[in-house]
């Protein structure tokens, strides 16, 4: 009975995706005498936690009753106050944690202040489902740095594009929808400036009420094209030059056009993706979809920033020696130095077919 409740609780706390960050996705359900009560979730950044939306809900006294909620309740003051005391003051009798707070400010210490104030507190309840849910926010706290996701879309036979270097459409409309689906759920999306020069792309969310991501741009001479969608539309939906020079005329163009400009500068001339990473974290940015480039693919996983691969797989053949596929760079020099994806989900899309899994990479 447990796992029911705390299965309706992750329902709702998905609810909250795409407007929640860089807080985690929360949900929460109040019951008393076997009837759901009270039902709440997070449903945007600084707004009132799931508890609290939940003890708000409730149609009768919650005195004696019991709360699940999928992450232990804050006991610090953010931007609202802290829910364990909400909690207290209810007269919630027990409460059923799914994952505790990876937060340094909350860390256990919200399960504690429940316990010493009387309210019987349980922890681990369907914790993996819980600690999978908000697995972006479990990086971003503990490090400072957005979770990385690296997508692509190939045909059967490891190609991105025609030879011609068209690539619409590789995949089939299921797969684009589950793209889109990332783009609400995730803070940015990247790309390399070839990409730009080759597509100009919008990179946006095209769910009904969805969130649009912000829009950053590799592009270490400031090549992206000031007439680009990107840039055309930086006063709309933010959208970020990353650089090696991030100074002079150029660069003032694009500050004018409503792009911010970030210098990353690396050795090789290159940005500098792991500096990159830090600088964006730095400005609450707590995901990022890696999505354009075979070059752009290979240095992020070199650089050992991506986090979770998706392949998308088309049932296509296109040919071609020197038509693109999605990683490109030098490779690896022997098959044992591959990078591996750890235990890969498979799912079919449509016609086309999705694999993805963790990456085994490290940011030291």
């Amino acid at each position: 009975m447990d796992e029911k409740y705390m299965r309706r609780a992750l329902e709702l706390a998905a609810k909250g995706r795409g407007r929640t960050s860089p807080n985690p996705m929360v949900g929460c359900v109040i019951v008393k005498d076997g009837r759901i009560i009270g039902e709440g979730y997070h449903k945007k950044y600084g707004g009132p936690h799931a508890e609290r939306n939940a003890l708000a809900a409730c149609s009768e006294d919650p005195s004696g009753a019991d709360m699940y909620v999928t992450l232990e309740p804050c006991c610090h003051f953010g931007k609202t106050p802290p829910c364990a005391d909400a909690v207290i003051e209810s007269g919630i009798k027990r409460v059923f944690i799914g994952s505790l707070d990876p937060n340094p400010k909350v860390g256990g210490g919200g399960a504690e202040r429940l316990r010493r104030n009387g309210v019987e507190t349980v922890v681990g309840v369907l914790e993996k489902e819980c600690l999978e849910l908000n697995k972006i926010f479990m990086r971003y706290i503990t490090s400072g740095e957005p979770y990385v996701m690296l997508k692509y879309a190939m045909t059967a036979d490891g190609k991105i594009a025609a030879a011609s270097g068209r690539s619409k459409w590789i995949t089939g409309e299921k797969a684009r929808e589950d793209t889109h689906r990332d783009r609400n759920a995730y803070s940015a999306i990247l790309v390399g400036v070839n990409t730009v020069i080759a597509d100009d792309p919008e990179l946006t969310c095209r769910i009904e009420g969805g969130t649009n991501p912000t829009r950053i741009v590799c592009d270490s001479t400031l090549m992206t094209p000031l007439d680009s969608k990107l840039v055309r539309t930086a006063k709309e939906i933010p959208t970020v030059i990353a650089t090696c020079s991030g100074s002079g005329k150029r660069a003032e163009a694009y500050t004018k056009a409503g792009c911010r400009v970030i210098r990353a500068a690396g050795r090789d001339g290159q940005v500098n993706l792991k500096l990159l990473m830090k600088k964006l974290g730095e400005l609450k940015i707590d995901s990022v979809i890696i999505e354009g480039g075979g070059e752009i693919a290979w240095s992020a996983l070199r650089a050992g920033i991506v986090d979770h691969v998706k392949c998308y797989i088309a049932p296509k053949i296109f040919g071609g020696a020197a038509a693109k596929t999605p990683v490109g760079g030098v490779g690896v020099s022997d098959p044992s130095q591959a990078f591996r994806i750890s235990e890969p989900k498979i799912s079919r899309l449509g016609d086309d077919f999705l694999i993805e899994g963790d990456i085994k990479c490290s940011r030291g």
